[in-house]
């Protein structure tokens, strides 16, 4: 479970991108969607931690993101659309600490770079790699483990369809083991039958539809509304 309790942040103060938000993601897959500009990225980098509330308290499971930083940051796995790593580290060093942040052997983390076919370019720096490579390499890092709090936006951007299956069964895995995954995503093909909720963000403000319906097309009528912002 992620919880957003009264919380309220703005990259400028005359611009509030939330104002006292109260939300409850559960376990499943929950799809967070809307327009550009309408909140999903910002609400994502406040459930990961990259960005601290202004007011008010996130809580990953029954920790206090910013009180209890490293416990909690422990059970998270987070992909940015546009990953920002540090330059100068290789790939291997990335995933070893990442490993020792979830306590896991580092096995664990050469596994995931083999199965994201990063294994041969494991000892290159960050700058050395395309965009697409930075991708994966945070993608092998957050596969590492078993992380209860997937948060990820645009998972299946650039990427070709053995890598898509991939990271379709892994969140999969993870949701059918407990987990709660937010997902931004504009493909809504590939995660409507999976998606339990959903939130449709406008200016900040979000509307949940706590239960799906069954019908996929009454669904797909949900999810298409809540990406539109209507």
């Amino acid at each position: 479970m992620i919880r957003f309790e009264n919380v309220s942040f703005a990259y400028e103060k005359s611009m509030p991108v939330f104002q006292s938000l109260d939300l409850v993601l559960e376990t499943g897959l929950t799809l967070l969607l809307g327009p550009n500009g309408s909140g999903k990225t910002t609400l994502l980098k406040l459930a990961a931690g990259v960005e601290k509330p202004d007011k008010g308290t996130v809580w990953i499971g029954e920790r206090d993101l910013w009180k209890q930083e490293v416990a909690a940051r422990r059970e998270i796995a987070y992909l940015p659309e546009h990953p920002d790593l540090t330059p100068y580290a290789s790939i291997r060093e990335i995933t070893r600490f990442v490993c020792r942040l979830r306590g896991e052997p580092t096995a664990r983390g050469e596994e995931a770079l083999a199965i994201l076919e990063m294994d041969r370019v494991a000892g290159r720096s960050v700058r050395e790699l395309s965009q697409g490579q930075r991708r994966r390499a945070v993608l092998a890092s957050a596969m590492i483990g078993k992380p209860q709090h997937l948060l990820l936006d645009e998972p299946l951007e650039a990427m070709d369809r053995r890598m898509r299956d991939y990271i379709m069964v892994w969140i999969e895995g993870r949701v059918r083991d407990g987990a709660a995954a937010v997902i931004v995503s504009h493909d809504l093909d590939s995660f409507a039958a999976l998606a339990s909720t959903a939130v449709g963000m406008k200016e900040g403000k979000p509307e949940y539809n706590p239960a799906l319906p069954a019908d996929l097309a009454e669904r797909n009528t949900i999810l298409e509304r809540f990406a539109r912002g209507l």
